[in-house]
């Protein structure tokens, strides 16, 4: 099997074409319910279909989050696995929100199932967390380097509680965030026009200046839409970083379902509003 192009130049092909949105395919049960599809799991399957049929063929990215889908047990993975394929046969990139960490053959096992050929969930980038060390993801990042896949590292959260550990200090006076944006920066060096090892940076964090987010690869933001940022926010948050951000927006567009053309709206409405946001950078 000939190994596909790196998933870096592939998004940066889709976010220069397509725009530079991530759609989150996010069936929260009180979502399902205010689609008048039901929070079971026909109606989870109708939720991502009617998701995927709507935004695959226009979004860059649709990310969906796993644990929607797990919580229905067996079953519930299926209906995801065909999400996969079928958003990813339709032309977006999906990444898997998965939010993957552990250790030694645990995580290498991890890794097989989202970013290994011929797995029934396999993706082209997956989120991964690096809090048992960072070295905890080497098998995972040679294993996406290898099969052209992406990977999407928790840095800087937009969640409260992330604080606690990624902006504690080391001896030499620098954060945990800061060290993993480092150690992305190191993977992408080389790459061109964009390396496939991005940071998951929350959009709703402010003024980061004092971090180097210069790392040569993408920067996953969410908290676009329900969760308070805007797109004429990115500027100001990521500065000289800002046209390697891949805004990323859940609820923001899904609850315009369940019609398609209110999706698909709303969709274009935000990738509208980021580019007019990068264009005035």
């Amino acid at each position: 099997m000939t190994a596909q192009e790196p998933f870096g130049a592939r998004l940066r092909r889709a976010m220069d074409t397509r725009g530079p949105l991530c759609v989150g395919i996010d069936p929260h049960a009180a979502l399902l319910t205010d689609w008048g599809v039901g929070d079971g799991l026909a109606g989870l399957e109708r939720f991502s279909r009617t998701v995927v049929e709507a935004l695959a063929e226009r979004v860059a990215v649709l990310k969906p989050q796993s644990a929607f889908y797990e919580r229905f047990g067996s079953r519930g993975v299926a209906v995801l696995e065909r999400t996969v394929a079928e958003a990813r046969a339709a032309g977006a990139l999906v990444v898997l929100d998965a939010k993957r960490g552990d250790i030694g053959s645990t995580m290498t096992a991890y890794a097989e199932t989202f970013l290994r050929p011929g797995a029934p969930l396999f993706a082209d980038a997956l989120t991964v967390s690096p809090y048992l060390g960072y070295g905890s993801l080497r098998s995972t990042v040679d294993l996406a380097r290898e099969n052209g896949c992406g990977l999407f590292v928790l840095a800087l959260t937009s969640n409260p509680e992330g604080a606690e550990v990624q902006h504690a200090v080391d001896g030499g006076g620098r954060s945990v965030g800061a060290t993993v944006l480092a150690r992305l920066a190191a993977e992408n060096a080389g790459a061109a026009p964009l390396g496939s090892f991005g940071a998951v940076v929350g959009a709703t964090l402010g003024d980061l200046s004092s971090y180097d987010l210069a790392i040569n690869g993408p920067l996953l933001a969410p908290g676009i839409g329900a969760q308070g940022a805007t797109p004429a926010d990115l500027p100001a948050v990521f500065g000289a970083s800002v046209h390697n951000v891949l805004p990323s927006v859940s609820r923001g567009v899904l609850r315009h379902g369940p019609g398609a053309g209110a999706l698909r709206e709303a969709a274009d409405r935000f990738a509208d509003e980021v580019r007019t946001a990068l264009a005035a950078d």
